[in-house]
């Protein structure tokens, strides 16, 4: 058994935090000696080790404990889990430190990498598993094999362009981690249909305001809940940059007439305008 000075001198961390990791019921002493000093074993030091890891990638004190107090999760699980995230930093930093090589060399080529190719396999792999069935196998017949298709996938994501678009949905998420931790953890099929309902009851309803100004009241409190319900699908820290690529979206050419002959002439105008009029003044 350890005391909390011996361990804080093993490791590095002060009494006063291990004192509040007990506080908080995220590192609980092994027991407590007659005169009521907290003592550790080894496996509490194990316990500890995998905190910190987490602590590395400034993971909040209450999702850590989250992981750690959930059943399911084995310590190997944990273990390949912290794994992952940190090849996934690793080649991250990588990246950044050839960056600077080149520029020391003169040779500045700008890194515009968002997401690493650990990252974006598991991002193919979700939307794989989430996607319905019959989608999935016109996917994988048009591009001949799964393989294929990751190739395809892994490519495309990976390229300049994709890149400088998804650093703006990471704005969205306020940060990557956020954005990932999203994109990998996807609202069931029942959730996701329940808020179609929801998004389809107030289009309807800001359709039929669609002879009222959008400046005005009754038409700002439609688009208001429109913009929520979007924050809640989303799981967005801030839903201003998304409703309004939503509104540039409404005036797409190809997107603007099947809007239109659903809800009538003029709708995916006054759609983007109402959104505008909401969201460019916040």
């Amino acid at each position: 058994m350890r005391t909390v000075k011996e361990i804080s001198n093993l490791t590095g961390i002060s009494v006063r935090t291990l004192h509040y990791y007990d506080e908080i019921g995220l590192l609980k002493p092994t027991e407590k000696s007659e005169a009521g000093y907290r003592l550790y074993d080894d496996k509490a030091l194990e316990t500890l080790q995998q905190i910190l890891f987490f602590r590395e990638f400034d993971i909040p004190l209450k999702e850590i404990k989250t992981v750690m107090d959930n059943p399911a999760l084995e310590k190997n699980q944990i273990l390949l889990m912290q794994r992952k995230m940190l090849v996934a930093k690793k080649e991250r930093m990588e990246r950044l430190i050839s960056s600077i090589d080149d520029i020391l060399k003169g040779e500045n080529k700008m890194d515009f990498a968002i997401f690493n190719n650990t990252e974006i396999e598991e991002m193919f792999q979700t939307m794989f598993d989430n996607m319905p069935t019959n989608m999935r196998e016109l996917a994988v017949k048009e591009f001949g094999s799964v393989e294929e298709w990751k190739k395809h996938y892994m490519e495309a994501v990976s390229s300049e362009k994709m890149q400088k678009g998804y650093a703006k949905v990471v704005e969205w998420y306020g940060g990557k981690d956020n954005f990932l931790s999203v994109a990998n953890n996807p609202v069931s099929k029942e959730v996701a249909k329940s808020y179609n309902k929801r998004i389809e009851a107030i289009l309807q309803k800001l359709i039929s305001k669609k002879e009222c100004d959008v400046n005005s009241f009754e038409v700002k409190e439609v688009v208001g809940e429109y913009g929520f319900v979007m924050k809640q699908l989303s799981q967005i820290k801030s839903e201003d940059g998304l409703m309004l690529a939503l509104a540039q979206y409404y005036r797409n050419e190809k997107i603007k007439p099947m809007i239109d002959e659903r809800y009538g002439e003029g709708a995916s105008e006054f759609l983007a305008q109402a959104i505008e009029a909401f969201y460019k003044h916040q």
